[in-house]
């Protein structure tokens, strides 16, 4: 069984595919990032949300220096604008690359907090793709 950051990158493969713009890659990866944060605020505060994300990012910019200016950023909580703009200033398979690896950090960190399973249990809901299909109405009125 493949982890959520696992499964967001084979979606964002898929975009780079199908010929994303690293603008779409941004947005793509910023929606995760908005899912993620509404996931985990209820549990740890969209501070503690924030907190994790800006360790995340300190750790992951050592291998990924264009993430520093996400984690410069003086942003509050739930806003993730310093890094979409860092993801849409790349080339598109560098920011679904970067996107990738802060994922990945961020699930370890997570991860080493409160164990894996639990982890993939809170992040669960975030990594089934957006439901695209409108609600069915009901045809007897």
């Amino acid at each position: 069984m493949s982890t959520g950051p696992q499964r967001i990158e084979a979606v964002l493969a898929r975009q780079l595919a199908e010929g994303a713009s690293a603008a779409v890659i941004a947005d793509a990866s910023c929606e995760v990032w908005r899912r993620i944060d509404a996931a985990l605020s209820p549990i740890v505060g969209r501070h503690g949300v924030s907190a994790l994300l800006k360790r995340s990012l300190h750790l992951t910019r050592t291998a990924h220096p264009a993430l520093a200016a996400a984690a410069n950023a003086d942003a509050r909580p739930g806003d993730f604008r310093a890094l979409r703009a860092v993801l849409a200033g790349q080339a598109s398979a560098e920011a679904a690359a970067l996107n990738a690896a802060l994922l990945g950090t961020f699930y370890d960190l997570l991860s080493s907090l409160i164990g894996a399973t639990l982890t993939e249990r809170l992040l669960d809901p975030v990594w089934a793709p957006p439901s695209t299909d409108a609600p069915a109405q009901d045809s007897q009125t």
